[in-house]
Formats: C-alpha cells, structure tokens, sequence
C-alpha cells in the first residue's frame, strides 16, 4: 500500500462551484519517448473531425471564450502599466489565465488543435476518478495492461499483483503510468468506453478543441488538445480534492512485486517520483514558488507540453505551455515559469482577452460582461468581487514520503451548490489551502 501522501497547507483560494449533480472529469494523457518539436493541428473546430497537422496556425481557430482568443498570434491588452511579455518565449501555443475569476490574461494562438501529451491525462483523471473509491483493490490481468503504445511511459504495474484505485492515480500523476492509465481504464469498461467518456466529458466543459483517441495521450493521428482545453480540464480537475492531492504529489513509495522470504509472502515498495520539474525541481530548474500541480507531458509529435497552477499573494493562476520550438532542456518549463511571472505581475492591471467558460449547459455568471451564451466574450473584467469564507490549514507528514509536498488541501464543499445552479466563474470561493513541506 502507498504511504500518506506528505502535505502541509497554506491557504489558496481558487474557484470553486459547480451543481452537485455535474460529473466534472478530465483525462490526462502520458509521456513518450524523448520529443522533437513537430507537427500540430487542424483548422477545423470540431472536436469530431481528423486532425491533419499543419506547420503554422490556421486562421480561424475556435472563439470559445472570447473571439480574440481565436485569433492567431499573441493576444495581449500591453496598456500603460502593464508589464512587457517575456520575450523569450518560443512555444506554439501557450495561455495564462486567472483561476478564481476565469480571466484570460494573455495567449498565444490559445485555441490552435495540437497533439497533447500526458497533459491529456487531466482529462482522463477528471473524468474517471470520481467513479470508483480511492480504497477500491484491483488484481491486474495481462488483458488491463493490452494495447499500450509502444514506447509508453509505466509506473511499472505488474501483471498478477492487487493496487488500490489510491496506488494507480499515484502512478498515472507522477509516472505518467500508460500502464496504470489502461488498468484505470479498463476498470471503467475498458479502453473505447473510457475514450467515449472523455470525449463527451471534453464537450460538456465547452473544450471544443479537443478529439481523444487513446486515454493516455499516446500518439495517436488525430488525438488533439489545445492551450485552452487544457486549461479548462485542469480547473474542472481542480475542483476535486483527491485530484489536488494527487497532482501535488512530488514523492511517495509504490508498492512493488511480491517475493517469498523464509517461507512468507513479503511485498516491497519502491519510490516514485513527480516528474513536474516546476513541482519537484531538477538541476536546472528551481521549485516554482507557490506552485500547486498539475500535469506535464512529451511525445514525438507534440513535443513538451505542459499546465500548472500556482498561488502567489493570494492570486491563483493557470498557464499552459505547448511545444516550445527552443529546444534546451526542460524549456518547457522555464517557459511557463516566465509566463507565470508576468502573469502574477499583470494581474489586476491587465484588461483580459477572453476568459474561461463554464461547462456547457450550466448557467454562469460571466467573467466579462457582455459575453454571449456560447462564451463570446468582450468588456471589461477588472473588477473580481470576493464571496465571504474562511480557509483552513492542516498539515500530515509520513516518513516515507519525501520532497517538496505541495497541493491544495480541502476543507470540505468543493462543490458549492448554488440555490440558482450557478457556475459562477467571476466570484472567489474559498477552495481551500496551498500545501507545503520542504525537509531539512
């Protein structure tokens, strides 16, 4: 069994309300072998159509969320007072955005179809953890472990041994486990069942971008996201406190194959750890301050993707980072941490170009005034006025896990259910807690 995940926790607010009745799910897809910067997307917007790749952006993208955000290029507001972009940055396709009001601060070619990477896997978690109890135990069978590409990242699971549900999201979170991504799956009915679920749970979030294939995010013709996409199943997962935990996790030990010693069955562990460079540092790559999860990503044909979230002064952001062209080690991440920067700088003085819509069918009050009904967005959002709550900090240690624990704890009501059925995306709700824990 997996040790407790090691957190402690500070607050974070980050939006919170949903119906209690809304299945909100994303998948998250896996790591490959090492990435060339390549191909991308189509021009079509819709997410059931093929996806031929192309060198250059299309020029009409998808206006979800505001019509600027379909616009090729970099969208940005640069008024008197705003900082500058970093100019450095050399990803396809990248977004920042306010997670409590939904604001889009700034994009690049937001809404341009590109394969996704692991950074699928948020879709996949969204859409899947809810349905079976962290304590659930499952044998696995060599029929769980078919059909991986070859190539796949794995935790490794091992064929004959039992993991908890609790064991297998650790694996899919920080290992980026194809292997455990397909025991997941096939405990949910199997691959094209959990494919049609992410699908359908990609058009309920209004991630119009986005056509799955395979639930991990291995290569597959036709399997894209977008920067924008992304960000919306990392939010929706967001909402979810074994998701936070999760993606949180820098480090924990996972249980490993059974042996005989003395004529007894004996079960090892082994150490796992987070491969979010932003979360669990590397040698040329500080600890984000403040960061939070959620899911990185690299493939041959999309490259290094990757989204996070982090809180600084009581703001919460998300960024999103596809593909950068630069091609230096773990780039991907030293791109997003400079987007993250400005994006700390310029909010609350930057006019947002579009925002983050609420799932579909769901009333919402707009980050924008005067979007329309299909997340058309325009006008001014600078005013974010607050809903009264309180965070809580706790803090939980076990020694056999170990690094920089960083999440978002939960002080229960993640799902605010609201007398009018309102997702509001332009109020704060109290989402509690920022988590961490560096050992000396």
């Amino acid at each position: 069994m997996p040790a407790p995940l090691q957190t402690i926790r500070r607050p974070l607010l980050v939006l919170s309300a949903a119906l209690s009745s809304l299945a909100l799910t994303a998948p998250v897809a896996l790591a490959a072998p090492s990435p060339t910067p390549t191909p991308t997307a189509t021009p079509s917007s819709s997410a059931s159509s093929s996806a031929t790749p192309t060198a250059t952006p299309p020029a009409n993208m998808s206006s979800v969320g505001g019509t600027r955000l379909g616009r090729a290029g970099t969208q940005v507001n640069l008024t008197s007072g705003v900082p500058v972009l970093p100019k450095d940055v050399t990803a396809r396709s990248w977004i920042v955005s306010d997670a409590e009001s939904g604001a889009v601060l700034a994009a690049h070619n937001a809404h341009w179809r590109l394969p996704p990477a692991s950074t699928l896997k948020m879709l996949f978690a969204d859409t899947v953890l809810p349905k079976f109890p962290k304590t659930t135990e499952h044998k696995v069978v060599a029929s769980d472990l078919a059909g991986m590409g070859a190539g796949s990242s794995v935790v490794p699971i091992k064929e004959g041994e039992s993991y908890t549900v609790h064991d297998l999201w650790l694996g899919v979170f920080l290992r980026s486990g194809n292997d455990a991504v397909h025991v997941l799956s096939h405990m949910n009915g199997g691959v094209a069942k959990t494919v049609s679920d992410m699908n359908a749970h990609a058009q309920d979030l209004q991630a119009l971008d986005t056509r799955v294939v395979t639930p991990d995010g291995y290569d597959e013709p036709g399997q894209v996201s977008s920067a924008y996409d992304l960000t919306l199943f990392a939010r929706s997962g967001l909402q979810k406190k074994d998701f936070r935990e999760y993606c949180s996790t820098v480090s924990t030990k996972f249980p490993g194959e059974t042996t005989k010693k003395k004529g007894k069955s004996v079960r090892g562990t082994f150490e796992i750890r987070n491969t979010n460079r932003l979360l669990s540092g590397d040698s040329d790559v500080s600890v984000y301050p403040g960061i939070a999860g959620v899911k990185n990503g690299n493939t041959t044909n999309a490259g290094a993707t990757f989204t996070g979230v982090a809180e600084r002064d009581g703001k919460v952001l998300l960024v999103t980072v596809m593909n950068p062209e630069k091609s230096e080690h773990n780039e991907v991440y030293k791109e997003a941490a400079k987007i993250l920067d400005w994006g700390f700088q310029a909010d609350g003085k930057v006019q947002p170009v579009g925002e983050l819509v609420a799932p579909k069918n769901v009333p919402q009050a707009s980050a924008q005034p005067g979007a329309t009904a299909t997340g058309e967005a325009g006008g001014d959002t600078s005013t974010k006025p607050s809903a009264s709550g309180s965070a809580s900090a706790t803090a939980s240690e076990d020694d056999r896990s170990s690094g920089v624990g960083i999440a978002l704890a939960v002080t229960g009501g993640l799902l605010v259910l609201l007398a009018a059925g309102v997702f509001l995306v332009n109020r704060r709700w109290p989402l509690p807690d920022l988590v961490r824990r560096r050992r000396p």
